[in-house]
C-alpha cells in the first residue's frame, strides 16, 4: 500500500494535475490553456518534489512518522529550485527560457507543501 502521504488528497491532485500537462505536450496538444500549459507543472513541482523527500526522510533516515520538513530546508528547496531552472539552465541550456513567473509558482508550490502537506504522520 501506498505511503499515506502520497493518498493525500493535494499530492494526487498535483499527480495529476503533473500527468494532464503531460499529456496535453505530448499527446494532445492543445488540449489545454496556454496558462496552465506553462505554470500548472511549475506549482506542482515543489509538493511533488517535498512529498517524496519527506516521505524517504521519515522511512529511512529518520525513521520518526513525525518528522516534517523545518522550513528552512523548504525555502532553500525553492531558491535552488528557481535559480537552477530560471537562472543557470536557461544559460546552459538553448531550449530553456526564464520565467520569472515560474518563480512565483515555485513559491506557491512551497507554501502549499508547508501548509497542507508537510504534517506529520
Amino acid at each position: 500500500m501506498l505511503p499515506r502521504e502520497f493518498r493525500h488528497p493535494l499530492f494526487v491532485a498535483g499527480v495529476a494535475a503533473y500527468g494532464l500537462v503531460q499529456f496535453n505536450r505530448f499527446v494532445v496538444p492543445g488540449l489545454l490553456l496556454p496558462l496552465l500549459t506553462s505554470y500548472l507543472a511549475d506549482l506542482v513541482c515543489l509538493p511533488l518534489e517535498l512529498t517524496v523527500a519527506l516521505v524517504g526522510l521519515r522511512r529511512l533516515y529518520f525513521r520518526r512518522p513525525g518528522f516534517v520538513l523545518p522550513t528552512a530546508w523548504i525555502f532553500s528547496t525553492w531558491v535552488v529550485t528557481a535559480l537552477w531552472f530560471e537562472l543557470a539552465l536557461p544559460h546552459l541550456q538553448p531550449s530553456a527560457t526564464a520565467d520569472p513567473l515560474d518563480v512565483v509558482a515555485y513559491a506557491l508550490g512551497a507554501l502549499a507543501f508547508g501548509g497542507w502537506l508537510n504534517r506529520p504522520a
